[in-house]
C-alpha cells in the first residue's frame, strides 16, 4: 500500500538524508517539504536559513514547499495550533504520514508522536537509531555526496569557529568527543546544498556572522553559480554598525 508522505524539512543534512532514504522506499510517494519559518525574519525557525534558499532546495528536490509561518516570539501553543492546521491540510490532500529526521532523542520522538496522535497522520522516523550509530551515519552521508555547511553553533557546546565550516571529514575529525557527529543534541545545525536527493546543487556563498544568546549564526547567501567543493570564503564577522548584522535571526528551538 502506497504511503503518501509529507517530510518535515529543516533545510539541514538530516532532513536531506531522510529524503534520500524515503526515495529508496518504493511504497512511499513524497508529497512535499514541510518547513516552519520565522515570519518576521523570513528564515527557517531553527537553522536561520533564508527562505529563498529553502525554496531552492525544494525546487532541486522536485517537491512543493509547505510553509508554516510562525510569529516571533512563538509560544508553544501557537506552534502546536499552526502545525495542527498544517496536518489538517495534509489530511485533506490525502497525506497518510509525516516523516521526521530525528536520530535518537526519545523525548523529541515522544513529543512528535503525541502531537500527531489526533491528526489522522502517522509519524515516520526513517533514520531512527542510537547515539552509537551517528558516526557511521555521518560518514555514509558524506560518502554518498551530501554536502552541507554549519549555519548555527551552540557556543555552550561547541567552539564558535565551527560556524560556517563545511560538514566534512575534517570537521568530524575535529569535533570534541562530547559532541554528536550529527549534532543531534543541538550542538550545531546545517544547510544541505548538494547530494543525491537533489537534481542539482544549491548555489550559496558565505555571508556575515551573527552572535546572539549563546549561538553563532553563519549567514548563507544565494550565489550565481554552484559551489565546487567546500565554501571558499568563511562568513565574515558583522561589525556593530554593519547593515548586514541580523539581530532578528531566530534562536534554534530544538535539534534536528
Amino acid at each position: 500500500m502506497t504511503r503518501r508522505v509529507l517530510l518535515s524539512w529543516s533545510s539541514g543534512k538530516d532532513s536531506a538524508w531522510t529524503l534520500n532514504r524515503l526515495r529508496d522506499d518504493p511504497p512511499v510517494e513524497l508529497v512535499g517539504l514541510l518547513t516552519t519559518f520565522h515570519a518576521a525574519a523570513d528564515r527557517v525557525a531553527m537553522h536561520a536559513v533564508r527562505r529563498e534558499l529553502v525554496a531552492a532546495q525544494a525546487a532541486a528536490a522536485g517537491l512543493p514547499l509547505w510553509a508554516v509561518e510562525l510569529p516571533w516570539p512563538c509560544a508553544n501553543e501557537d506552534y502546536e495550533r499552526l502545525m495542527a492546521a498544517a496536518c489538517a491540510r495534509a489530511r485533506e490532500q490525502g497525506v497518510t504520514h509525516v516523516a521526521f529526521g530525528d536520530l535518537y532523542l526519545a523525548d523529541v520522538r515522544t513529543y512528535r508522536e503525541r502531537q500527531m496522535a489526533d491528526t489522522g497522520l502517522q509519524p515516520l522516523f526513517p533514520l531512527w537509531g542510537g547515539p552509537e550509530a551517528t558516526p557511521t551515519l555521518a560518514r555514509q552521508m558524506l560518502a554518498a555526496g551530501l554536502r552541507a555547511t554549519l549555519t548555527c553553533v551552540d557556543t555552550r557546546q561547541l567552539a564558535a569557529d565551527f560556524a560556517g565550516r563545511e560538514f566534512d571529514e575534517s570537521l568530524l575529525a575535529g569535533l570534541p568527543a562530547a559532541v554528536d557527529p550529527c549534532g543531534e543534541r543541538g550542538e550545531f545545525h546545517t544547510f544541505c546544498w548538494a547530494g543525491p536527493m537533489f537534481e542539482r546543487p544549491i548555489a550559496v556563498r558565505a555571508g556575515p556572522m551573527v552572535e546572539r544568546e549563546g549561538f553563532r549564526f553563519a549567514d548563507l547567501l544565494p550565489a550565481p553559480t554552484p559551489l565546487r567543493g567546500r565554501v571558499k570564503s568563511r562568513p565574515r564577522e558583522a561589525g556593530p554598525g554593519s547593515n548586514e548584522a541580523r539581530p532578528d535571526l531566530p534562536r534554534p528551538l530544538s535539534a534536528s
